[in-house]
């Protein structure tokens, strides 16, 4: 039964992945619509529509206990909110190349936060292998290129904020599957990322005096597609994905799946792009992939991975 359960995190695992490897094309577009405020705060809508139609239905159910509210609001600050602000702003500044590499450290710091606060092991054997795949990452970013701007300080220091928040989402995260649904995490995560951005983008909109362009993106067909996808699969579903997986798998383990969405999005590049299929691609997608095994199954402590939570 436990190996049927750890089967099915690793699909969601997988699954989350190539959702997030190409939801950086349809994030690209949605920022030649419409600025990058107004592009979070109606990704969050579409997510909070979606999921709210079962919720009123009374086909899911949302339970949470008054007193783990400010560990929710905690969780929800750092993803969606802080991640994605972070994220979006950081990529103003820097190249989505170098934005790679600096995400490609999550694994390391969700290790870290990890074995500071949920007490997970790793042995030396799964820290190479967490190790071999940023690097596979960073080997590909390299070989590319990497143009460096003037202000490149500015995007690096938002990329490393937006990092740390997806690692230490992913740790709290982890505690909290332990005690509720995956479901309800989501709904309440997506909820709160709905009142954040929009109230962002109303604040942004009435210091411009631009309310009256709000809704003016949905005149595009290329946004509300980008957007759908965005809502519905990139936000509300791999959330429920990240949940679901963390249930089941260590944060640490669960992390350096971010290294396999990185790879998909530079398939995707070479698929709709037609950029070219380099050596270098192969190579780093060897690592990162081996590292991403190595990582979920070179473990030889298993047993002290139980419950030991203090975060």
């Amino acid at each position: 039964m436990e190996f049927s359960h750890k089967k099915k995190a690793y699909i969601a695992a997988i699954i989350y992945a190539f959702i997030i490897g190409f939801s950086f094309l349809f994030a690209k577009l949605t920022l030649t619509v419409t600025e990058p405020l107004d592009a979070l705060a109606h990704r969050f809508t579409v997510s909070f529509i979606f999921i709210s139609v079962p919720v009123l239905l009374g086909w899911i159910k949302v339970d949470i206990d008054k007193k783990d509210i400010p560990v929710i609001l905690l969780l929800s600050l750092f993803y969606p909110t802080m991640f994605f602000t972070f994220q979006i702003f950081g990529l103003v500044y820097i190249s989505s190349s170098e934005a790679g590499i600096i995400q490609a450290t999550i694994p390391i710091f969700t290790m870290i936060f990890a074995a500071v606060f949920l007490k997970e092991k790793s042995s030396t054997l799964q820290k190479a292998s967490l190790t071999l795949s940023v690097a596979g990452v960073i080997y590909i970013f390299f070989m590319k290129g990497i143009n460096l701007k003037s202000d490149v300080f500015m995007g690096v220091v938002f990329i490393v904020l937006s990092a740390l928040s997806s690692a230490f989402n992913t740790v709290l995260a982890r505690k909290m599957t332990r005690k509720y649904k995956p479901i309800c995490l989501t709904y309440m995560t997506t909820v709160i990322g709905f009142l954040s951005f929009n109230v962002m983008s109303f604040i942004n909109h009435s210091l411009k005096g631009t309310l009256n362009l709000y809704f003016k993106p949905f005149t595009s067909p290329v946004f509300v597609g980008s957007i759908l996808y965005l809502g519905i699969l990139s936000s509300l579903v791999t959330s429920l994905l990240l949940n679901y997986s963390l249930s089941k798998i260590e944060a640490s383990k669960m992390s350096v799946f971010s290294n396999l969405s990185t790879l998909i999005t530079m398939m995707a590049g070479v698929i709709f792009l037609k950029e070219k299929l380099e050596y270098f691609h192969i190579i780093g997608a060897i690592m990162i992939i081996l590292g991403i095994i190595g990582t979920n199954f070179l473990d030889k402590n298993k047993s002290s991975l139980g419950n030991k939570n203090t975060l």
